[in-house]
Formats: structure tokens, C-alpha cells, sequence
């Protein structure tokens, strides 16, 4: 099955480039205060490193908006400026360097404001987000109980798009962010019809960490399949770190990214004699920290504890280890090579990956 992804207006966001067929650019937001810059900057770096392409900072007040200035000045990412309330923010955030701002329909909407802050995006070449979510519609639509969630969603980024139209302004992301899966998925699928904005894909509000992996995997893998989204944040009560590795790990699933090696490893059952959940996660903290970065080169790498299903799918591997009491089989390249101790096979996978990703650069 391959995505046939659906074609939108580009836009640029500093260095990144989302819409038409360009990559999916995953995006995080800093969870420290703005005008802590040295947090901040600490924290997108450490984003930066386990491949977000784009950060968010609140702007909360003029400190924050100042600050933009200093963290733009140390990271190497574009920012965005996330406004609420206060129209004059975003101006701030715009001659402080953001890249993008955020603007919330349902606290930011007198158009006079509103014609102000465009002024300064035209002339500072600032796109716009009209970021919608389900916490935010305005008034008036979220009291008319004849429409559905989804419906008022759309209505509300249709009608603030309309504005910004109106002032001859038409470099525009939107996204519309419910906290339950089927209004998000409804909305995003109602405006992919409407209009040819790039959309900004996400979940709010998401319950527990476990929940919210569960939960955006759900929604955005089925919008990605059908080709709907050019940029994606995963919001999660967790790090902003983990938010990029969930984004980058719905991606891969789908074949719309490179999250470098990828593990396959069986459930585990009666038959296996090794602790394949401990191989594994120790395996994957092996290779995140090769090079200083969480993802490298592509390939399959297959951890099984039986013979059943080991031989098939160490022969379907890249790399692989089959599993046995006390010894297991090395394959690569889809091949047996030879046996190794179950005390070994860890490192053995790992430098047998340094010689694929060697072979890998060298093509």
C-alpha cells in the first residue's frame, strides 16, 4: 500500500518547509517558562537531537516575547510563538525572530487586532497558525448545540481563515485539535474537503502518557493513511522528548519517515527461555545513545525468543538474533552466520549495526 498524501499550499517556517510533498515535519512544544532562556534553550537542544523539526515557546507576557530573541540566537530550529489574550504578543514574538505564530480564534479575534498582527507577519514573512482545539471555540459557535464538535471546529478555522483572506493573507497553517479521537478525526477530514492550508496534526488534552501514545496513534495514523497532515505534534503529559520519539515512531509505522533501526521482537510466550523484554529495551537504549542521537540508519532488527516464528523473521531481518536457552543464532542479511552466547548478543547486534551503517554510508 503506498500513501497518496494530499497536496498542499508550501509554507515556510524558517528553515522547514511543510505542505506539498515535503516531509512531515514533526514538531514539540518547550515546557519550561520562555523567559527561562537558558532552560529553554537547554530543552531544544535536547529536541533538536532526537529529531523535532520544529519547537513551540509560550508567549505569556513582553518576557517572553523578548526572550524569543536569545533562544533563537543558540538553537538552530524554527520557533514558534504560541499567542493568547494579548494581540500585542504576537507582534512582540514577530520582531523577536519567531519563525511562526500561533493565533487562538477563540481569544484572539477582534479584527482590528487582527489586522495588526498580519501587518507585522507580511512584513516580517511570518506564517500564520489558526490553532484551533476543542477547549477554545468561540462563544457563539460553542453554544449552538446543532452543530457537533467536529462541525464547530471546522466553522471556527474557516470563518478566522476568512479574515486573514480578507487581508490578503494567505500563508496559513491550521489545526484542529479535539480530545477525543473521532471529533479530531472528523475535523481534520471535513476541512481536508474545504480548503488547501497545510494542516498541523494533534491531539489535546490526552489523558495519562500511556493514553495519549494510544490515543494519537489512533487519530493521526488514521489521517496519515489517508494522506491528510503535512506537520504533527504529539501532546503528551510526558517530556517534550518522549512527544517527538511517539511522533517519529507513528511515522515510521506508516513509511512516512526514517526512525533509523527498527526492532521486531516477539511477544514472548511459554516457549522462551530469555527475558526478551529486558534484551530489548536494553537493545534500544544501545542504539539510541550511538552517536549522541536516538535514530541512525535504517534497518530491521528482529530479537526472537522461540524457534516458531524466530527463523522467519531473522530471515526477513537486516539483522537478528534468535534466541535459545543459552545461545543464540546471529543472522545477517537474512542468513544464519553463526552462533553467539545469550550474554554476548547484545553487543554482537551492536556492532554488527556499526558495520551496516558503515556499508550504508559508504553507498
Amino acid at each position: 500500500m503506498v500513501i497518496k498524501r494530499r497536496k498542499t499550499k508550501v509554507i515556510n517556517i524558517g528553515s522547514v518547509k511543510i505542505g506539498g510533498l515535503n516531509p512531515i515535519a514533526i514538531q514539540s512544544m518547550v515546557k519550561v517558562p520562555t523567559k527561562d532562556s537558558f532552560s529553554a534553550i537547554a530543552q531544544i537542544r535536547r529536541l533538536e537531537k532526537v529529531g523535532c523539526s520544529i519547537v513551540r515557546l509560550a508567549v505569556k507576557d513582553k518576557e517572553d516575547a523578548c526572550a524569543i530573541s536569545k533562544i533563537k540566537n543558540a538553537t538552530g530550529i524554527p520557533l514558534v510563538a504560541d499567542i493568547h489574550f494579548d494581540w500585542k504578543l504576537a507582534i512582540g514574538a514577530i520582531k523577536a525572530g519567531a519563525d511562526k505564530i500561533r493565533l487562538n480564534p477563540g481569544n484572539i479575534y477582534k479584527k482590528q487586532q487582527i489586522k495588526e498582527i498580519v501587518g507585522a507577519a507580511k512584513d516580517y514573512s511570518v506564517p500564520i497558525r489558526v490553532g484551533l482545539n476543542s477547549g477554545s471555540i468561540p462563544k457563539l459557535l460553542k453554544e449552538n448545540s446543532r452543530l457537533s464538535p467536529a462541525v464547530k471546529l471546522v466553522k471556527a478555522a474557516l470563518d478566522y481563515v476568512q479574515i486573514l483572506e480578507g487581508l490578503r493573507f494567505k500563508d496559513i497553517v491550521i489545526s484542529l485539535k479535539g480530545s477525543n479521537v473521532l471529533d479530531t478525526l472528523e475535523a481534520y477530514q471535513r476541512i481536508s474537503k474545504l480548503c488547501y492550508y497545510p494542516l498541523h496534526l494533534g491531539l489535546t488534552a490526552t489523558g495519562f502518557p500511556e493514553a495519549g501514545r494510544i490515543k494519537s496513534a489512533v487519530a493521526l495514523g488514521a489521517l496519515l493513511i489517508q494522506g491528510i497532515g503535512d506537520t504533527i505534534r504529539i501532546s503528551l503529559t510526558s517530556s517534550p522528548e518522549e512527544e517527538v520519539r511517539v511522533a517519529r515512531y507513528i511515522l515510521c509505522s506508516l513509511g512516512l519517515a526514517n526512525a533509523g533501526p527498527e526492532i521486531i521482537s516477539c511477544p514472548t510466550c511459554g516457549r522462551t527461555q530469555v527475558d526478551i523484554e529486558k534484551i530489548v529495551n536494553e537493545l534500544q537504549k544501545k542504539l539510541a545513545a550511538l552517536n549522541g542521537r536516538a535514530f541512525g540508519f535504517p534497518a530491521k532488527i528482529a530479537v526472537m525468543g522461540c524457534i516458531v516464528n524466530g527463523p522467519g523473521e531473522a530471515e526477513d531481518a537486516d539483522l537478528a538474533v534468535v534466541f535459545g536457552k543459552t545461545q543464540g543464532l546471529l543472522y545477517r542479511d537474512a542468513k544464519p552466520i553463526r552462533k553467539i552466547s545469550n550474554s554476548k548478543a547484545l553487543d554482537c547486534l551492536i556492532e554488527e549495526y556499526k558495520h551496516y551503517a558503515a556499508r550504508q554510508a559508504a553507498k
